[in-house]
């Protein structure tokens, strides 16, 4: 279920949207719930759904039969010896997988005999299951080619408030950003949030505030699974007080680069904090870049991620 919640965060799209081309296309059908099911684990998909799922996903129709081959596998490894599902389960190319299975050379005919090999083979197929899926893998990203790949959403990651999908930019050491933002002149602070992707680690960067050295992005570990953060850096109050706009300057220090998808600025008014503007960074959003006057020296990548954050919203946010 991995690699197919995996395509699903990668294709960007809505279950509602699943079903919509699975009915556009005239073929097997994808209810919603059907979808949820099989994203949450609660449901091993027939053939057939997997396939058009992933057809809705966008996967190119040459890696199709290798994703069936995956299934054959799988859905052989579940089925208990001696069960009637097993003459019902053919593999693609029409051949029932219980005979594939079962017949080799020297078969007796016993039941006795037949229940052997089946389990051998149970034993083999747990073995080439992983190793199918690490190869599936290894083909969805070579298909999707991306800057520091996704290693898969695990399968208990299905709100899809977890997965996002935003543009950004990055730059390499000693590159930097700069952009004016708002704030009320009677804050008692401003905290400065940024959204990165965090499948690049290490990133570290200084921060300037009109001028002034204000603090710093403190490197953070790698995660290649759960890659969105927001991360969190206090400004001092003797560089915001009484000001109403800061023209924030980051430079990247580290030798991994520096990646900003989103900044939210909040500050603290009556003791109270609150959200006090917004930059949005990438190349579809070049709106608010110019209201900001944004501006990067050095940029070495601009393009949209889809990545999830981790399963716990306390953990989506760190200092």
């Amino acid at each position: 279920m991995k690699l197919l919640t995996e395509q699903f965060a990668r294709a960007d799209v809505s279950l509602r949207e699943l079903q919509a081309r699975a009915d556009r296309a005239g073929g097997t059908r994808l209810p919603r719930t059907t979808c949820a099911d099989m994203l949450a684990g609660r449901r091993f998909p027939k053939k057939a759904v997997m396939v058009a799922f992933l057809q809705g996903c966008r996967v190119p129709d040459h890696q199709l039969p290798a994703w069936e081959r995956a299934w054959e596998r799988v859905r052989v490894n579940q089925m208990p010896s001696g069960s009637a599902e097993d003459r019902s389960v053919e593999s693609s190319d029409g051949t029932p997988l219980a005979v594939q299975v079962m017949a080799a050379p020297g078969n007796t005919g016993t039941a006795r005999a037949a229940g052997r090999r089946w389990r051998r083979s149970a034993l083999l197929a747990a073995v080439l299951v992983p190793a199918a899926a690490m190869t599936l893998s290894a083909i969805a990203q070579r298909a999707t080619p991306q800057r520091g790949p996704s290693e898969g959403v695990p399968d208990h990651i299905v709100d899809p408030a977890h997965i996002v999908s935003d543009d950004g930019r990055a730059f390499p050491r000693g590159g930097s950003s700069r952009f004016t933002v708002t704030v009320n002149p009677a804050n008692a602070g401003v905290q400065l949030i940024r959204r990165l992707d965090v499948g690049v680690g290490l990133q570290h960067a200084t921060i300037t505030v009109n001028g002034a050295l204000a603090a710093k992005w403190r490197p953070l570990l790698q995660d290649s699974i759960y890659k969105w953060r927001n991360q969190i850096v206090t400004l001092p109050p003797n560089l915001t007080m009484g000001r109403r706009s800061l023209t924030i300057v980051n430079t990247c220090v580290s030798s991994s680069g520096f990646n900003e998808f989103l900044y939210t600025v909040r500050h603290k008014v009556n003791g109270v904090w609150s959200t006090a503007d917004t930059v949005d960074i990438g190349r579809h959003h070049t709106a608010s870049e110019a209201t900001h006057d944004y501006r990067i020296v050095g940029e070495d990548w601009a393009d949209t991620q889809t990545f999830a954050y981790p399963p716990r919203k306390k953990d989506w946010s760190v200092q």
